[in-house]
């Protein structure tokens, strides 16, 4: 029997995550037991929740484990230099700020060598909806201790323990001025996708922090099992406290795991505030100009 009939047979409605996928190029490199495809998948259920126009989303992403999802996903995507992801997307959008823009991308990639762009685009409020894998390590090259590895934490830069403080992110961008802060782990997967869905519609920096398990180093470092072991963990250890200070939702190694809404509060983005300001300096003078509509071109010759 061909292929294709037992593939109908088995599922004969199809997929409904596929039409988002580049299946060409699968099987994908992450390890067995990564979280990063279910975060794909809430993601993807996002943008059929959202009814986004798709022809208007661009993703982009830099280096690292994460950074490898715009290269897997069928939309207009980018993959950018290390920790350079937010200010490619800060360009798109305010090249045509008709854009839905998502930021996908590590913790490492983020919030360490881009961690300058992180804290200054949510200063900004630029326009942008950022999405932080956060696997507590550099995963992809080897599994060192990065800015939000826990203390006490083995890694391999590290193989007594981590004795470096680690950044709390949801604190980290709401003191910077993020309109938008949430975080959740791979074990929530319809409350990712609802944040996810609540961020599209949210004007202004929107940070959605999803902890992921690293099974093949950060959970095998430090004795936690593998995949499904860290599923297990995160249903133990997590606690629902929407509206609950950042300031208090810092992670340890093995406590508790703070999930939920944290911030939702509107301020002017930085377009509203730059028209604003032209506007009272310039007075009549300043006019604003229409976007420019690109111009497709087929070569056929």
């Amino acid at each position: 029997m061909p292929e294709s009939v037992i593939t109908d047979l088995v599922n004969p409605a199809g997929n409904p995550v596929e039409q988002f996928l580049r299946s060409d190029r699968m099987p994908h490199i992450w390890c067995p037991g990564c979280g990063i495809g279910t975060t794909v998948n809430s993601f993807a259920r996002a943008l059929i929740e959202s009814k986004i126009d798709l022809q208007s989303l661009a993703l982009v992403s830099g280096i690292g484990c994460t950074g490898r999802v715009a290269g897997y996903v069928k939309l207009d995507s980018f993959h950018t230099t290390h920790g350079r992801a937010i200010p490619f997307a800060t360009g798109l959008k305010l090249a045509n700020p008709k854009l839905t823009v998502v930021v996908y991308s590590g913790d490492g990639d983020l919030s360490a060598i881009g961690g300058n762009h992180l804290i200054h685009a949510a200063r900004r409020n630029i326009d942008l909806k950022v999405i932080c894998v956060n696997n507590l390590l550099y995963a992809m090259t080897g599994g060192q201790t990065a800015p939000t590895t826990p203390g006490h934490a083995t890694t391999s830069t590290n193989p007594y323990g981590t004795f470096e403080p680690a950044f709390n992110l949801p604190h980290l961008v709401e003191a910077a001025g993020a309109v938008y802060v949430a975080r959740w782990t791979t074990f929530h997967v319809r409350q990712l996708a609802r944040s996810m869905s609540e961020a599209f519609k949210k004007k202004g920096f929107s940070f959605i922090e999803v902890i992921s398990p690293c099974p093949t180093l950060y959970q095998r470092r430090n004795k936690m099992g593998d995949g499904l072991d860290a599923m297990k963990f995160y249903k133990e250890k997590s606690k629902v406290k929407n509206g609950a200070p950042t300031s208090e939702v810092g992670l340890t190694l093995t406590g508790e795991i703070a999930v939920g809404k944290f911030v939702d509060r509107d301020r002017p983005d930085y377009l509203d505030l730059m028209k604003a300001q032209y506007t009272e300096s310039l007075g009549a003078r300043y006019v604003e100009q229409p976007p420019v509509e690109p111009e497709m071109v087929c070569d056929c010759s």
